[in-house]
């Protein structure tokens, strides 16, 4: 089998482009392939390729056209036809550049795109085989064009293919470097133990946070409700639910949530919004709704969405 390798390439790249399912072609090719620095990268490996293609494999007997010239000249021919043919990639590639800025790109536009260019490159490989060369004035065009297209084909589609398992992988590895470098999330602690002092700095009383259900204020006096085995127990304390909140809320599930309560979000089972208002109901039997009020509702939420998950 003549040219096996590229072949099999060669097709391997028209079903993975092109008989892609429906769904799939729809999406948006990465934006990699678009990218300025790339599309350069694949202009320039693309014309070596060709290059090399041409005049190492020399398809349908191009060095038979020119048997009176010396093999530099063949090269120096060969490749001005090659560059100039790779004019046709070099404005596909500006186009999609400048059309990927402004709209998404899917992976059949994608594929539409290389086949034109493919079809381009081909009539202008056939024109030239046909019309320059002595030796092409008898061939027959439709042939000619499809040995080009075969040859096209392979000159754009392996490097084509070769790019974009490289510029999939790198773009991967930058997404891995980046989530390594990020930082971890912080976690927020949780403090197991409280200290409710009075407002003279005197420890009162230390409720283990996952028995303290809520505090209730009046005047300067707080009443900490709490589980003591699994009966609900109340404890009267001289000090102000502002300090509790400026002291004890920060990195642990209390949070102030109205004038008079604070409240331990882990103990919270249900948050019901009524015409009345938003409550808080407790898991603990025989205590109150706890209401959350306009003025903290905010700071009660966010703190709510963190201890929630």
């Amino acid at each position: 089998m003549k040219c096996g390798l590229f072949v099999c390439i060669e097709k391997y790249t028209f079903v993975h482009i092109f008989l892609t399912p429906h769904k799939t072609m729809n999406n948006k090719i990465p934006a990699y392939l678009y990218d300025k620095s790339n599309i350069a990268r694949l202009i320039l490996l693309t014309a070596v390729f060709a290059l090399l293609f041409i005049n190492i494999f020399q398809p349908f007997g191009s060095r038979g056209w020119y048997p009176y010239i010396s093999d530099f000249k063949y090269f120096f021919f060969s490749s001005l036809i090659i560059l100039t043919g790779m004019l046709v990639v070099v404005v596909s590639r500006l186009i999609m550049l400048a059309y990927g800025r402004k709209h998404a790109i899917t992976y059949l536009q994608y594929s539409i795109w290389v086949l034109a260019e493919i079809v381009s490159m081909s009539l202008f490989y056939s024109m030239f085989s046909k019309f320059i060369p002595k030796e092409g004035a008898n061939r027959d065009f439709l042939d000619i064009f499809h040995k080009s297209t075969v040859n096209t084909s392979l000159v754009l589609l392996l490097p084509y293919s070769i790019l974009w398992l490289y510029f999939s992988w790198r773009d991967k590895n930058k997404m891995l470097e980046k989530m390594s470098q990020e930082e971890p999330p912080i976690e927020v602690p949780k403090k197991n133990l409280i200290a409710f002092p009075d407002e003279k700095g005197e420890l009162r009383i230390s409720i283990m946070l996952e028995n303290l259900l809520y505090v209730d204020s009046a005047d300067n006096y707080a009443t900490i409700h709490y589980l003591n085995k699994l009966k609900l127990s109340h404890f009267l304390i001289r000090n102000s639910l502002k300090w509790m909140e400026e002291n004890l809320t920060k990195d642990s599930p209390l949070v102030r949530c109205h004038r008079s309560y604070v409240v331990n979000l882990d103990k919270v089972k249900v948050l019901r919004k009524t015409k009345d208002g938003i409550y808080l109901e407790l898991d603990a039997v025989n205590t109150p709704d706890i209401p959350v009020s306009k003025t903290y509702y905010e700071r009660a939420m966010t703190k709510f969405s963190q201890y929630s998950v």
